[in-house]
């Protein structure tokens, strides 16, 4: 039961903010297959980079800058690479909106399963009232950070769409690196209580998520004709 519990405790919230971000891609949405198995994608994301994750703290030093650092890049690099295997090489690729969509819904699958294990061990510890604490903490919280992350390598990639190789990979490292900036100043505001703590972090990431949102419209608005070759 507990299982069950921190399972749909973590999956609920994570499908909600999907379907607010699917709304975005109205006009020709992406199959809903494909979704599913991105998101499931995600999860399993998730359990690998647990296990990576678990080797840099047993070889770094817990809440020093280089282990936050790396284990904000641990997320999101492999986050990425299985939107990359899963969607971002595929023939359904075929529009610059897609790029968004599918960072953020790899990123949601992510956070579903991060929060239901971080759900399980709150119930575990201190009941069930605990983990329902948990739980919408993290809906407010890890859901948006790892959207807000993805999201920006998902812009990084759709604002490249189309552009001559070379500068494909140049945005794609500025999203990817500009993504770890985000995560790891999201974990350093709480751990060193910076701006308030969670209220500073929180402000920081749904200001992001926000700005997201807004270059949603511009990413719309690009066009095959301006394709470089």
């Amino acid at each position: 039961m507990t299982i069950l519990l921190s399972f749909l405790c973590g999956i609920i919230p994570a499908v909600i903010w999907l379907m607010f971000w699917l709304r975005e891609d109205e006009i020709n949405p992406e199959p809903k297959k494909y979704i599913l198995f991105s998101f499931l994608t995600g999860m399993l994301a998730a359990l690998i980079v647990l296990g990576f994750q678990t080797i840099i703290i047993e070889h770094v030093e817990s809440y020093t800058f280089l282990c936050v650092i790396l284990l904000a890049s641990a997320e999101e690099i492999f986050k990425f690479i299985a939107a990359y295997m899963m969607a971002l090489k595929r023939e359904f690729m075929n529009e610059p909106i897609d790029a968004i969509i599918y960072m953020i819904t790899i990123a949601l699958g992510f956070a579903a399963l991060e929060n239901s294990l971080y759900i399980y061990d709150a119930i575990n510890t201190n009941g069930v009232l605990q983990g329902i604490l948990v739980s919408n903490m993290r809906f407010i919280g890890s859901a948006i950070l790892h959207t807000a992350a993805s999201g920006i390598i998902g812009v990084a990639i759709a604002l490249s769409f189309y552009k001559k190789a070379s500068q494909k990979l140049s945005y794609l490292i500025v999203g990817i690196i500009s993504a770890i900036i985000l995560h790891t100043g999201f974990n350093l505001f709480i751990i060193n209580n910076i701006g308030g703590g969670i209220l500073g972090s929180f402000t920081f990431i749904w200001g992001t998520a926000i700005i997201i949102l807004f270059l949603f419209e511009k990413i719309k608005q690009l066009k095959p004709e301006n394709k470089q070759y």
